[in-house]
């Protein structure tokens, strides 16, 4: 149920997990401790629920600090579901067996315990709580037991580990690694993350913490020298992904993966700047360079500005472990380079308003928002890269993208209803694309909501204006219409899977066109221009062509597509669903898209996008979110009738054009690229 290497494996884990595809059995149940006070956000007690202990026997290769006098362990629990009276039980991961009370994955896990470590190591930071230093040490040492110490796999780190302590190095269904230490994975990165803070928060305490900070860097170290073996060794090469030029040193070609060990390494070689090793600082310089490689673009075409997560495809993103952007920004500051934060404040300024205009934190974009259950790792992961982002670039423009992020957690999401619950600590594992709720609170949901409640009490005056709009209004971004549903010529076809390996057909189905046929598009009614962007799949070697139109003829004519398709590289599959951008936009008031084949053509969806997004949100208080992709400076209505207010215009790079009051509806510009903050 965790991510692994396998993209298509993690957007099942996480898919599940918003789900609620758990398996319910023994331990027992109980109800999260009394409440807290409403203030501050960040409430630990279901966490501190969560936890619980274990006491691993001597296993070669696997050991921790001061094991023999201290040989009990403690971790979270991975899942937790809800019962009657708002109570939750503990649930490990897949099956249980009844007479073992062994899990076919585990009771705990690395991933969990390492990020449930950074929570109380932040919250330790921000409040001076020894009830939090003290969770953070225990973590700690727990996770240091999952790292292996000796042999090949040395650095490496087993995933997995059974209610009585053991560990459990090849789960059901199976991870990958598998054995899940005997190569990069997720958790390494990871645990890469949590040593980098927990490092930087010992190392200037007492001065039995300072060993502890030694033990730490040593650990941190042994990680550094296994990443640098199996990832940094292909430093400077570049490979070839369906056509796209991509670096061959993440952590499993990833973005984010490298990404959450950038966070660490940051928090280390800042804490450390003569003990840190050269090889983390080199290690921290090599995957942030890597991450940077990734950003793609700017607000005009897919993925409008974002940071790709995976080398393995060029047709995704997804929210869940998107920080790239913070991690740039980290890495940034430390590194003293900031050519690392440009694409990062591209992606917050670009890719980010039309997030959060077409509906907030989609678990995955495929290259459309297949995906569309929203959990707390992705609206964190979000969160948290404005933040960083916003910190660095001193832009209050970016804050006010993290307000409305973070208002997701208060109620501002489809569902209308909040997502964490200050009075306990809750935070629910998922909200459905139907708007309905998973109601359970495993490990990774609470881990996820309090790192967001921790960002939002360091910066009070984000925290009060989500609070302040947690009703959603207006959502106006990026639009799907299926193929499928096309008229016309062609035939609508359902693939066996909807999955292609690295990406997926919108809708499970897709259209086949002849060379010669035509087909019309219903578009919703819309008063402003439109971009359309149609997903073709593209063969190597073979073109795909074909004539767009407005349904009028030639004299609508929105652009042709002639895109040969690439060859596959170190893509998962020959093959790729590629989003093409027409070179005019559908006038307002056209309803119709016509597509006349010029070769075969197969053809997923179409994106619609405004050429200004637009999001609204209400409650006490009020916000207005407008994005321009338009090539021209455009005129936009904004403000309410009768009603005060500031507008705050942002350039793409972040920094701040201008900042006004105007009463009542008024019109401003806005330039290509630029995106303005209405709030009242």
């Amino acid at each position: 149920m965790k991510p692994t290497t396998r993209r298509p494996l993690a957007a099942l884990a996480t898919l599940a997990l918003a789900a609620g595809a758990l398996t319910v059995a023994a331990p027992a149940v109980a109800t999260p401790a009394s409440p807290a006070p409403a203030a501050p956000l960040a409430n630990l007690d279901h966490l501190d629920w969560l936890m619980d202990t274990a006491s691993p026997g001597e296993v070669p290769g696997h050991t921790t600090y001061r094991l023999a006098e201290e040989p009990e362990l403690t971790l979270p629990w991975t899942y937790a579901d809800a019962r009657d009276g708002g109570t939750f039980e503990r649930i490990g991961g897949g099956q249980r067996d009844p007479e073992t009370g062994d899990w076919t994955q585990g009771a705990y896990n690395a991933d969990d315990v390492s990020r449930a470590a950074v929570v109380y190591l932040r919250h330790w930071q921000q409040t001076g709580a020894d009830s939090s230093r003290d969770a953070a040490y225990e973590l700690l040492r727990a996770l240091a037991y999952f790292q292996t110490v000796e042999g090949p796999d040395a650095g490496n780190v087993v995933l997995w580990m059974q209610p009585s302590g053991e560990l459990n190095p090849s789960a059901e269904p199976v991870e990958l690694p598998d054995p899940s230490d005997s190569a990069e994975s997720y958790w390494l990165a990871r645990t890469i993350w949590a040593y980098g803070e927990g490092y930087a928060a010992f190392a200037g305490g007492s001065a039995e913490d300072a060993r502890f900070a030694a033990f730490l860097r040593e650990r941190l170290d042994l990680a550094v020298e296994a990443v640098d073996r199996q990832v940094l060794d292909e430093y400077g090469t570049w490979e070839r992904s369906d056509g796209v030029k991509v670096p061959a040193w993440l952590i499993v070609d990833g973005a984010d993966a490298s990404a959450e060990a950038v966070l660490g390494l940051a928090a280390y070689v800042d804490a450390a700047p003569r003990r840190a090793s050269a090889d983390a600082r080199d290690a921290l310089r090599k995957l942030s360079e890597g991450i940077a490689a990734m950003s793609v673009g700017d607000e005009r075409a897919w993925p409008y500005g974002a940071i790709r997560p995976w080398t393995r495809s060029t047709s995704m993103w997804h929210a869940w472990s998107s920080q790239m952007p913070a991690a740039l920004a980290a890495a940034s500051e430390v590194l003293g380079d900031r050519r690392l934060l440009a694409p990062a404040a591209r992606e917050a300024s670009s890719f980010g308003p039309l997030l959060l205009a077409s509906g907030g934190p989609d678990n995955a974009w495929y290259p459309s928002p297949i995906e569309r259950v929203q959990i707390a790792y992705g609206a964190d992961s979000r969160l948290q890269s404005w933040l960083a982002v916003a910190d660095a670039r001193r832009s209050a423009g970016l804050e006010q993208l993290a307000a409305i992020e973070a208002a997701w957690y208060f109620g501002a999401n489809r569902a209308g209803e909040a997502m964490y619950v200050p009075e306990t600590g809750v935070t629910f594992d998922g909200l459905q694309a139907d708007g309905s709720i998973n109601r359970n609170s495993g490990a990774e949901s609470t881990i996820h909501g309090l790192l967001s409640m921790i960002a939002l009490d360091a910066h009070p005056e984000v925290a009060a204006r989500a609070q302040a709009v947690a009703t959603e209004r207006v959502r106006d971004g990026l639009q799907v219409v299926e193929a499928e549903d096309a008229t016309g010529d062609g035939e609508a076809v359902v693939p066996e899977s909807s999955w292609t390996g690295e990406s997926g057909y919108s809708g499970g189905a897709y259209r086949d066109l002849a060379r010669g046929d035509r087909a019309r598009f219903a578009l919703e009614p819309s008063t402003q221009p439109r971009w359309i962007e149609p997903i073709l799949w593209l063969e190597p070697g073979r073109t795909a062509g074909a004539l767009w139109t407005d349904g009028r003829g030639l004299r609508g004519t929105l652009g042709a597509t002639a895109a040969r398709g690439p060859a596959q590289g170190v893509s998962e599959v020959p093959g790729v669903l590629r989003p093409e951008l027409l070179t005019r936009p559908l006038a307002a008031g056209r309803e119709v898209v016509e597509v006349r084949a010029l070769t075969a053509l197969r053809v997923d969806a179409l994106l619609v996008r405004p050429l200004v997004a637009r999001a609204e949100l209400g409650g006490e208080g009020a916000t207005q979110l407008l994005a321009s992709s338009a090539r021209t400076t455009q005129r936009v209505e904004v403000g309410w009738r009768g009603e005060r207010a500031t507008v705050l215009v942002v350039k793409a790079d972040g920094s701040t054009r201008s900042e006004r009051g105007i009463r009542g509806e008024t019109r401003i510009e806005l330039r290509p690229g630029e995106f303005a903050i209405v709030t009242r």
